[in-house]
């Protein structure tokens, strides 16, 4: 802090604000200069970003769907109806029967599932509603159903389910065992000694999973699996009050005898029926099977213990397979028995097996249908039943398998047959609505003029719009003594000042810019010079030919208007001659469509502007206005430091001066003490 004027009484500290402001002066132009430059270069990427735009629908405008957008009509829409994509020829079909429809394969079960099916809440779990069903008796199988997500590294082809130290996979490991690679299904091998094909996955029953090499990183692999017991671990803590309760992950467990076992803190305790023993035979609680809760006398017992609890759970295995268009699809099914029946209903819709499930809740029946329709498997049944619960307790044991049927169709003369009653052929997307026959259905496939020229319409306003955009920033007013503003000049404005200085300041940022004028003038000879190439009609080789012609607005910049019934008569006439006028490749420009001559143009604006004004993904040095502001920063650090030392010297200059008064002001007072001591 310094602080002067104490023995001259002047304000030296306004007297060095005031000489360093006049100092500041041409400090504060090179920041308006920065500034300016700044508005420039964001000036310039604005009209990148509209040249991005066009060349954007230039790429669209080149795609074949614009200039051969097709239209279809049928003699019989009831029967037959079609659409067509661009790669249909203007040509007709007649079909003249359709003795067959597709239709999806579909088995109905053989009689209600469930002994009173009105009374029957099917959110309940299946083991609450075992004996409401007609088949009352599960075949439970015993073990604990469990999923897992693994992520490869890419160093690997060997991964480890994880399984707590005892548990194993049950038995039928093999068979109840979904793996699943980025969502597609691997075969489960469990010898040992078989040679891995790429699909193909070794499974032991320890959990290990081998692949035939390594999977690339961040591959999601997924597991879905039935271990042969559930082990949880508690951990209560000695603050706690009071702990006499443990509720388990699962319900519905299994009660049998040597299916539960519980350690706290390393000591076995025996669970006999639903007692939990000591090792005297004292019962100190209670098992509830159907809840998954373990209940103490003591409200003490658990508190500051560690606890480990094992036990099995039921659940049933089953198949669903189904014969499709990618080949035959499997998907195994472990439903744990506090699974409700229609979360089975759901997890069998949800799953990519390709079937359908559906329960009548009137009837009690249910029916399995194939998504698709068509007949894959020529030698049998499309749909695919395996496991006691699909086929005896939802009765679905031999019943027999309905639908599954190609289209059998005469088009053009020639019989045919198709798996589904929508499809393509040559381009044309058919819809088969009914069977019939004596009738000829004719789709006549023609050029949808309408569309077409709506297509070119707005690629001709889109570059009108870009034209008027660039000629509007090179007519703009440039208000030379509107320059950007100091901060200083800031604060001793209103908002609504600031707001109308800077749109002048900002105005006329890219007036006469060459390299938009450059641009504009190639655009207008891309649009107006001759195609010449052999594949182009000499007759439509220029835009005028088909009723495109610039305004005589000459300020405009090269408008583009139309006549529409010109321009609709060529498109009739000869549609792929209006196609090549735009879209001709050739090697010079002149054999070049107009499309092309366009890009071309757009890109080379686009460097040039990048060249000068950069983008997000340049430094400054990568190009010339970054350049320039780099400079200017350097010029106004040095001059800032400049200023520095030139406050500094002021201030010294007048603490030689203050320290000249001081001394004179001590002598004056020592003089004056000499005559006033002598009278």
């Amino acid at each position: 802090m310094r602080i002067g004027g104490l023995a001259s009484g002047i304000d030296i500290d306004q007297i060095v604000k005031d000489l360093m402001k006049a100092e500041r002066i041409p400090l504060a132009k090179m920041q308006q200069d920065r500034t300016w430059l700044t508005w420039q270069r964001d000036a310039y990427r604005e009209m990148n970003t509209l040249f991005l735009d066009f060349r954007s629908q230039l790429t669209n405008m080149m795609m074949s769907s614009t200039f051969r957008a097709r239209t279809t009509a049928s003699t019989n829409d009831q029967l037959v109806t079609a659409t067509a994509t661009s790669a249909a020829g203007q040509t007709s079909y007649t079909i003249s029967e359709v003795k067959q429809l597709a239709s999806a394969a579909t088995k109905v079960n053989n009689s209600s599932i469930f002994k009173d099916p009105k009374s029957v809440d099917t959110r309940m779990s299946l083991a609450e509603l075992e004996s409401s069903f007609t088949q009352d008796s599960f075949n439970w199988q015993v073990g604990s159903t469990r999923s897992q997500s693994l992520t490869a590294d890419g160093t690997t082809n060997q991964f480890q389910l994880d399984l707590p130290d005892g548990v194993l996979l049950t038995n039928n490991y093999g068979s109840e065992t979904t793996i699943k690679v980025n969502g597609l299904k691997y075969e489960v091998i469990t010898d040992p000694s078989a040679t891995l094909q790429e699909n193909q996955v070794l499974l032991t029953q320890d959990g290990q999973l081998t692949f035939s090499e390594p999977l690339e990183k961040g591959t999601n692999i997924t597991v879905n699996y039935v271990a042969d017991k559930m082990v949880q671990s508690f951990s209560f803590s000695e603050e706690e009050e009071s702990v006499n309760q443990i509720k388990l992950n699962r319900t519905h467990l299994l009660s049998n005898p040597g299916s539960f076992t519980l350690n706290i803190d390393g000591v076995s305790y025996t669970v006999d029926g639903t007692e939990i023993k000591d090792g005297t035979g004292t019962v100190i609680g209670t098992v509830d099977y159907e809840k998954g809760v373990l209940n103490f006398n003591d409200d003490q017992f658990l508190v500051g213990k560690e606890v480990e609890v094992s036990y099995q759970e039921r659940y049933v295995s089953f198949s669903l397979g189904a014969y499709t268009k990618d080949g035959y699809k499997e998907e195994i099914f472990n439903v744990n028995s506090s699974r409700s029946f229609n979360n089975l209903i759901s997890d069998i819709n949800r799953s990519n097996v390709g079937v359908n499930i559906f329960y009548d809740e009137m009837s009690g029946r249910m029916t399995l249908s194939r998504t698709e329709t068509g007949n894959y498997n020529e030698a049998g049944d499309e749909i695919v039943v395996n496991g006691d619960f699909m086929n005896r307790i939802l009765g679905f044991d031999q019943v027999t398998e309905t639908g599954g049927t190609n289209a059998i169709f005469t088009i053009n003369g020639l019989e045919t047959e198709r798996h589904s009653n929508n499809f393509q052929i040559n381009g044309v997307q058919f819809n088969l609505k009914q069977t019939f026959s004596g009738e000829n259905v004719t789709v006549n496939i023609s050029n949808d003029t309408e569309q077409v020229f709506e297509n070119i319409k707005k690629f001709v306003e889109s570059y009108n719009e870009l034209i008027g955009k660039v000629q509007e920033k090179l007519q703009e007013t440039r208000y030379r003594d509107y320059r950007p503003l100091t901060d200083e000049q800031r604060e001793e404005m209103t908002e609504r000042q600031i707001e109308l200085w800077e749109e002048r300041a900002k105005s006329g940022l890219l007036r006469r810019d060459s390299i938009l004028t450059t641009a504009l003038n190639n655009l207008r000879r891309d649009f107006y010079s001759p195609v010449e190439n052999s594949e182009v009609n000499q007759m439509m080789k220029q835009l005028a030919n088909i009723g495109i012609t610039t305004t005589n607005r000459y300020l405009e910049g090269g408008k583009l208007e139309i006549n529409e019934a010109k321009l609709k008569e060529a498109i009739e006439q000869d549609p792929e001659a209006v196609e090549k006028l735009f879209t001709a490749q050739g090697n010079s420009f002149e054999q070049k469509g107009i499309l092309h001559r366009l890009v071309d143009t757009v890109n080379q604006t686009m460097d040039r502007i990048t060249e000068r004004a950069g983008n997000s993904f340049r430094t400054e040095q990568q190009y010339s206005l970054g350049r320039q502001l780099s400079g200017l920063d350097d010029r106004i650090k040095a001059f800032e430091r400049r200023l520095t030392q030139i406050e500094d010297r002021y201030w010294r200059q007048f603490s030689v001066m203050e320290s000249a008064i001081s001394r004179f002001n001590q002598q004056s007072m020592y003089l004056m003490q000499q005559f006033g001591g002598g009278m």
